[in-house]
């Protein structure tokens, strides 16, 4: 499995994957999964896939030089709506030669891909591919996609990040999310690789690989968790008889004819009937 993050923001871009891939608890691996297709001052453009790793590297190897319906390739595409659309269509072409063939053997052609990037004057784009070849974009109104084991890390990024978010707080937030996965999923794992695009660069200028000694992610990742359980422990605990609209009762199924009824114990009692008291 995987998990990565993309994130598109009035100042640039951010992208974020984990490299952990397996098939079984004895078959674990490390495969980077963010790709990076460069033309300095032309056009920067970032992918990242989860699923089937063949078809990912299929996908990966086909790409570069592969030409769409229209005459392009993501390198002369004029802009990043195109490219997506060529992306779309080798897809669609490595599905029609290997999907069946998967099959026969009982395996699904699986495939997402985040993809995003600038293309000259053109503003950030950022697109998320299905299997089939088919796309959507990301708006003002849904600034991120996920692709891989992407629940554990959801929270943090729906309650943070919005449009208008910098480029510096959304990859700590990105950072936060891939590792509240990576504590709950050990399919997921380290090194990570993260790239922050501001706009109008055209150019890879923030990269970086994080591993296990990264010093900045092992203070994050001991920050939060401290953090979370200091206002974990901060917050009441729940006050049962000022619950509002407490029915006092749940809902109790009969007991059968042939098993008798014990009397509950003399504390259990006691309490029962102070809270019975209290509320009359």
């Amino acid at each position: 499995m995987t998990y990565c993050v993309g994130v598109r923001l009035d100042e640039g871009l951010v992208f974020l994957s984990d490299s952990r891939t397996n098939a079984g608890v004895d078959h674990i691996g490390t495969f980077r999964k963010l790709n990076v297709f460069e033309n300095p001052g032309d056009r920067v453009i970032v992918m990242m896939t989860a699923g089937n790793l063949s078809i990912s590297q299929t996908i990966r190897e086909m790409i570069g030089e592969f030409v769409g319906a229209g005459g392009h390739t993501i390198w002369t595409a004029p802009n990043m709506y195109e490219a997506t659309r060529v992306l779309g269509e080798a897809v669609r072409t490595v599905h029609d030669r290997e999907a069946q063939a998967l099959a026969n053997f009982g395996i699904d052609f699986n495939q997402s891909i985040i993809f995003g990037g600038q293309i000259g004057s053109e503003r950030c784009r950022l697109f998320q591919v299905y299997s089939a070849g088919n796309f959507i974009e990301s708006h003002a109104e849904n600034t991120y996609f996920q692709i891989g084991e992407s629940k554990y890390g959801k929270p943090i990024l729906d309650r943070v990040i919005t449009h208008d978010t910098s480029l510096d707080e959304a990859a700590k937030c990105a950072l936060i999310s891939m590792d509240s996965t990576l504590r709950s999923n050990i399919s997921v794992g380290l090194p990570l690789d993260m790239l922050v695009y501001e706009n109008n660069a055209l150019a890879v200028t923030r990269f970086v690989t994080i591993d296990e000694k990264n010093e900045y992610f092992r203070m994050l990742h001991t920050t939060w968790s401290s953090q979370l359980k200091c206002i974990f422990e901060g917050i009441a605990a729940p006050e049962w008889q000022s619950m509002p609209g407490n029915r006092n009762e749940p809902m109790r199924m009969p007991l059968p004819l042939n098993v008798a009824p014990h009397a509950a114990p003399a504390s259990l009692q006691s309490v029962a009937q102070q809270f019975e008291n209290k509320q009359q």
